[in-house]
């Protein structure tokens, strides 16, 4: 299932790369423009092919979607968004090593399966603990409403003594 990285943005394609023309068209803007942003932003390094062209990782094109939400539709500078993307809100480099072979090598496609099974894996564990979090808070606003409710109907309440 594919996932999209930022409200609003297109839902991703099934495949573990993408082309430039690809992902100008997924993220809504000229290749031009996100060359550029490859040497701005540290975080989107496509790999490039044995052809010479560029390559873009799903972790990539999720960046480039965060990039373009900031600097579009929030209006951040780019070094606005620099500093913002800095604090985390880039796609963690843990589930995309540098060291993955690009896919005209041998061995891409199991790397980028397993890549995209780990971060499969770890979106459902979010989701669940969302889903825990929000049955938690539930509780714990019943028994805010449940002490409330105690203290109007329990002993002395009605000024009867207690038996």
């Amino acid at each position: 299932m594919a996932v999209a990285a930022v409200a609003g943005a297109p839902e991703l394609p099934e495949k573990p790369y993408f082309r430039i023309g690809e992902v100008a068209e997924l993220v809504g803007v000229e290749p031009h423009v996100l060359r550029y942003w490859e040497r701005e932003f540290r975080a989107i390094r496509p790999t490039k092919s044995a052809k010479g062209q560029r390559v873009y990782s799903r972790r990539d094109v999720e960046n480039l979607l965060r990039v373009r939400h900031l600097l579009y539709a929030e209006g951040f500078t780019i070094a606005g968004a620099k500093k913002r993307l800095g604090r985390g809100a880039l796609v963690a480099e843990e589930t995309h090593p540098a060291s993955e072979p690009p896919p005209s090598e041998p061995g891409a496609t199991l790397a980028a399966a397993k890549i995209e099974g780990a971060q499969a894996e770890r979106a459902k564990a979010r989701e669940n603990l969302l889903a825990i979090r929000g049955a938690i808070e539930a509780f714990l606003a019943g028994l805010d409403d449940g002490s409330a409710e105690r203290s109007r109907t329990g002993p002395g309440a009605d000024d009867s003594p207690i038996r």
